[in-house]
């Protein structure tokens, strides 16, 4: 069993920054990758950026293209979401998850765990 925990969530004014973090622990981690996926209310989860563990390749829904991006730490397990120039529509739960083998739906699907998500809230 796999257990994710993000942190780094918080209220910023527009045009602030935040770092999300997602530390995977549990059994010997190995993951074809991880993502990031949001959730505002009255909405439905929407994918915002994943990598691959391995070879680091990034994908970025076009909504956060150059202001968002996505990292990975191999030693530590863990998957960062650099936030940069955030806008009040960006308000959203966020969510890690990972993937431990590669499905044709990624980056978009194929995840089998995730967090309990940790809230971003930007004011305008």
């Amino acid at each position: 069993q796999v257990q994710l925990v993000e942190s780094g969530g918080g209220l910023v004014p527009a045009g602030g920054s935040l770092r999300l973090s997602c530390a995977a622990s549990g059994r010997t981690f190995s993951a074809y990758g991880m993502g990031w996926f949001r959730q505002a209310p009255g909405k439905e989860r929407e994918f915002v950026s994943a990598i691959t563990w391995v070879r680091r390749n990034t994908t970025y829904a076009d909504s956060v293209k150059g202001r968002f991006t996505i990292s990975r730490d191999y030693a530590k397990n863990t998957v960062y979401l650099q936030m940069n120039s955030l806008r009040p529509e960006d308000t959203a739960l966020y969510y890690c998850a990972a993937a431990t083998w590669y499905s044709s739906s990624w980056p978009e699907e194929g995840y089998n765990y995730w967090g309990q998500g940790t809230q971003v809230t930007v004011s305008s």
